[in-house]
């Protein structure tokens, strides 16, 4: 997978301790580190739980910490709970992720070839050369402004609530090339719903099938019971932004790919495909100084090294932590001005928990 990128030294993923059963049906819980109150931890969780809207972090509305298979920390803020559902926003693009995976496990696409996009098929289009590799590692080279601020221009705002919301994927392929494929990267949500879509085309199954799908090959077989993606008019799943679940379902996610996409003793992914979504893309001088380092459809680093999470809009988070055996969730509304602190806030949590293992 993407033999040309200069591959990290990836520290293991750990298997499900023995005697800790699988959170399919109910989660196991379990007492935190004894440590951990001797640490930052408790004023961490006043800095988030400590009022509605915090000058820090604003609104914490659930955190979920599972360490070696169990739930150790579960919290919500006022008027939230773990019945609730919660926006996954661009955790969204993992799940994708993850779905894409199992295609490439049945064989039925090549994240090498190029990718399967009606609209770069004619004559010449240098579009045609993109390869979905390059769109679940953001180095399509596609023209797109992901901007979220209400009063600048936005190709992402106008797909998702705007002219492109009934077709995503058909008004992110209108885009034009602005670098040559795999040559710089930028984060899009367009390119995940071209992702989405063409992995519609390769199973045969939009709108309700997809759906289906969705069920029958990743959902059911891990207990995400109250998962519920959404469409377009079109059929295609809006896998950059729109996949609500509970808190403790998101973190049955996290833990999938935390055990190397192995459930049960059943792998739902592919082998290497958690590997491949770990392994660093190439990021021009300054990207990833800016926006942090990526992988494929997962960001890295949060956690610490080795660490990767689902990032989304807002302050969701679903952060995997292999030197630890730590699945970490956080959901809430959280300011863009305040995002890196919140990311310091989570990274501070995580070091918590280290401090408390030393």
């Amino acid at each position: 997978m993407s033999e040309t990128l200069t591959r990290d030294r990836l520290p293991p993923l750990p298997e499900q301790p023995a005697g800790v059963p699988w959170p399919t049906q109910a989660w196991p819980e379990g007492a935190p580190p004894s440590a951990l109150a001797d640490t930052r931890f408790p004023s961490l969780m006043a800095d988030a739980f400590g009022a509605k809207s915090s000058e820090r972090l604003g609104e914490t509305h659930a955190l979920v910490i599972v360490q070696g298979g169990r739930v150790v920390h579960e919290q919500y803020g006022e008027g939230f709970g773990p019945e609730m559902t919660y926006p996954s926003w661009s955790k969204g693009k993992s799940i994708t992720h993850a779905l894409v995976g199992i295609a490439v496990g049945d064989g039925r696409i090549d994240i090498a070839a190029a990718a399967d996009v009606p609209e770069w098929r004619g004559a010449g289009d240098p579009r045609g050369a993109i390869t979905l590799d390059q769109l679940l590692r953001m180095s399509s080279g596609l023209k797109w402004l992901e901007e979220y601020l209400p009063d600048q221009p936005s190709d992402v705002i106008a797909m998702l609530f705007g002219e492109g919301k009934d077709d995503v994927a058909g008004f992110a392929a209108r885009a034009p090339l602005a670098h040559a494929p795999g040559s710089f990267w930028y984060y899009s949500s367009g390119t995940t719903n071209i992702v989405a879509r063409a992995l519609s085309r390769a199973i045969g199954a939009f709108g309700a099938d997809f759906e289906a799908f969705m069920r029958a090959r990743l959902f059911d077989p891990i207990g995400m019971t109250s998962a519920t993606p959404k469409f377009d008019a079109a059929g295609t799943f809006i896998g950059s932004s729109f996949c609500f679940c509970t808190a403790r379902d998101f973190a049955r996610f996290g833990l999938l790919y935390l055990r190397d996409g192995v459930w049960e003793g059943r792998r739902i992914l592919p082998p290497a495909w958690v590997d491949y979504a770990r392994t660093p893309t190439f990021q021009q001088p300054g990207a990833a100084e800016t926006d942090g380092r990526y992988g494929a459809h997962w960001w890295l680093d949060l956690g610490g090294p080795g660490s990767f999470s689902a990032n989304g809009y807002d302050g969701q988070y679903t952060l995997c932590v292999p030197e630890l055996d730590m699945v970490l969730v956080r959901h809430g509304a959280t300011p863009l001005e305040k995002k890196d602190e919140l990311k310091r806030w989570i990274g501070e949590v995580v070091d918590c928990f280290r401090a408390a293992r030393d």
